[in-house]
């Protein structure tokens, strides 16, 4: 059974960081891609980042490029999600979701597999 579980949300001042966690369980990476989606209160889901274990490209929204980085652990079998320099806007349920055969940008209705979503709550 495939699952995903998100961890490492928060409550962080504007300008610090957090780091958040997704672990896999149910399949190894090898031919999958694996994005973090986030929601925030009254606005629709949206692709935040996204890294292909079949070619190792990865890809990141304009409004988090130069301040969010992913990465992986595939010994874990853990993709990760480093969020600096957080903004008040980056405040969001965020989600990891499983896919294969999928290709930048991540859409929704192409991941198959979704977490439970963590909380990040970013003050001013």
């Amino acid at each position: 059974e495939v699952q995903l579980v998100e961890s490492g949300g928060g409550l962080v001042q504007a300008g610090g960081s957090l780091r958040l966690s997704c672990a896999a369980s149910g399949f190894t990476f090898d031919d999958y891609a694996i994005a973090w989606f986030r929601q925030a209160p009254g606005k629709e889901r949206e692709g935040v980042s996204c890294i292909s274990f079949s070619d190792g490209s990865t890809y990141y929204a304009d409004s988090v490029k130069g301040r969010f980085t992913i990465s992986s652990d595939n010994a874990k079998n853990t993709v990760y999600l480093q969020m600096n320099s957080l903004k008040p806007e980056d405040t969001a349920v965020y989600y990891c979701a499983a896919a294969t055969g999928v290709v930048p940008p991540p859409l929704i209705y192409e991941y198959d597999y979704w977490g439970q979503g963590t909380q990040v709550t970013v003050s001013s």
